[in-house]
């Protein structure tokens, strides 16, 4: 899983290099311009098949300075003006990379959910692979990881998960009358749901 991300990082990274000289510094472009490069172009090249990703403090970290690459140079600061990434974004009125890849792996795994019993895809996220594994650790499964983010982020139980996720009835106000007392701030407002 880390070989695929890194393999977009690194493809990413090419992108930026070769836009770099011809659109990015360029002072006859407006930043709105550059900007709907960086969402047009680099953003989908980036998080290319990110819907199973599992993401690490590595991954995370090395995705966040990924999308820094590009925003700072839009922005034409430098590391030497030691100016925070989150003051970048707002400035740039940019929504983070991290946030718009949580909301869409949630996005996924409603839709596994929703999913008929006999179709594959939903088949291979529910199988329990048998045998030998390796020595060490184990690594994070896709859904383990997806049980972990709903946890962090919104506080929901792996056992309330599959049946709010797969209530398509169930509005905005879903996960609220669930969990009341889930704080405001932590709600992923996506697509008119509330997650």
């Amino acid at each position: 899983m880390e070989c695929e991300i890194d393999r977009q990082i690194a493809a990413a990274s090419e992108v930026l290099r070769m836009l770099y000289r011809t659109v990015v510094v360029k002072r006859e472009l407006s930043q709105k311009a550059r900007l709907t490069i960086y969402q047009s172009i680099y953003v989908p090249i980036l998080t290319y098949g990110h819907e199973l990703w599992v993401m690490t403090e590595r991954t995370r970290s090395q995705i966040q300075a990924a999308e820094m690459r590009f925003l700072c140079r839009v922005s034409g600061l430098t590391l030497r003006d030691r100016v925070r990434s989150l003051d970048i974004q707002e400035g740039l009125g940019v929504e983070p990379l991290l946030l718009h890849i949580e909301r869409s792996q949630l996005r996924w795994f409603r839709h596994l959910v929703r999913m008929d019993p006999g179709r594959l895809p939903r088949e291979v996220f529910q199988a329990r692979p048998t045998g030998k594994r390796p020595r060490g650790r184990p690594r994070t499964c896709c859904r383990d990881y997806i049980s972990w983010l709903t946890w962090e982020r919104l506080e929901v139980p792996q056992e309330e998960l599959e049946g709010l996720a797969g209530d398509r009835k169930c509005g905005p106000v879903c996960l609220v009358c669930c969990h009341h007392d889930l704080d405001p701030n932590k709600w992923m407002i996506m697509d008119g749901w509330i997650y």
